[in-house]
């Protein structure tokens, strides 16, 4: 995106004007609040590195006029970064550079944080989790919370259709007869081209990072050990001759945990598809496709 600071703090221009991405999930917890009169808990995961910018410019901009007592955060985990050669780098205070744990690190996260317990304390019995930077997402959801409950799943989850089989997301499949997200790279070419016989791709459900979990679920996963996935990403470090190199390619492979590697652990979750228009438009990429210009027509579409 080139663009330093929490997601959340983009600016996206859009037809009722300039509206970060903050201010646009604010608006649909104020929506929620008329519609179902009741003010929802709103929990904001953050990392070491953004929490306090993220909590500042929320109390900068006064919550965007939602109940601020109703806004918690909590800062996820941290794992070593380590170079080509399998060592540890160091920042420049001569400590083990880490970075944050992936989206994964929620659940020992909330848990930690108190949060878990205080929500089972208040009696509320579902959470929903996703990704900020989807500004169309319909997040507040009576139908996947009936459609989930009615399947007597605890995990109830959306997806939209996937428009070829070349597009590069992850998709619902079943493993061993357990449910799991197989990313478009692990995805043979002549699988993701199979189609059943309506002519829909047999792998075509695709992840929007919408997930919705019953509380004995995270209690559950509170003290799960995920398996990590390593990213190659470029980090400055401290070099042995005291230099600070600030690198021009990556140079460190970073660790993280994935929140959807959980699923392989329960027999079934609810699926329920929605339409791409209506819920999915990530911000993601600085131009083409997922970027702030396909997003913004897709939020403008639905004002």
């Amino acid at each position: 995106m080139d663009t330093s600071g929490p997601k959340g703090t983009y600016m996206l221009n859009t037809k009722n004007g300039p509206k970060y991405i903050f201010e646009i999930l604010t608006d649909n917890f104020k929506k929620a609040q008329k519609e179902y009169n009741v003010e929802i808990p709103w929990y904001i995961m953050t990392s070491k590195e953004n929490h306090k910018e993220t909590v500042e410019f929320l109390e900068n901009h006064n919550y965007f006029g939602y109940n601020k007592n109703k806004v918690k955060f909590f800062i996820q985990g941290e794992l070593p970064l380590l170079d080509t050669n399998g060592k540890v780098i160091l920042n420049k205070e001569k400590q083990i550079k880490e970075a944050a744990n992936g989206n994964g690190g929620i659940y020992e996260a909330f848990a930690k944080s108190g949060l878990l317990e205080e929500i089972k304390q208040n009696k509320i019995e579902w959470i929903f989790v996703n990704n900020i930077d989807n500004i169309i997402l319909n997040f507040i959801d009576p139908l996947l919370l009936g459609f989930t409950i009615q399947n007597n799943q605890k995990i109830g989850t959306k997806s939209v259709a996937k428009t070829n089989p070349k597009e590069k997301v992850g998709v619902f499949c079943k493993v061993n007869g357990k449910p799991k997200i197989i990313e478009y790279i692990d995805l043979p070419e002549e699988m993701a081209e199979q189609r059943d016989e309506n002519g829909e791709l047999l792998y075509g459900e695709v992840n929007i990072g919408a997930y919705l979990f019953s509380i004995s679920v995270l209690e559950d996963l509170a003290k799960v050990t995920l398996p990590y996935h390593a990213a190659f990403k470029k980090s400055e470090y401290l070099a042995e001759n005291g230099e600070y190199i600030e690198p021009k390619e990556p140079n460190v492979y970073k660790f993280e945990t994935f929140i959807f590697d959980v699923f392989t652990r329960y027999n079934d979750i609810a699926i329920l598809r929605v339409k791409r228009e209506d819920e999915f438009a990530p911000v993601k990429n600085k131009e083409g496709a997922d970027s702030p210009e396909t997003a913004v027509k897709l939020y403008n579409a639905k004002q």
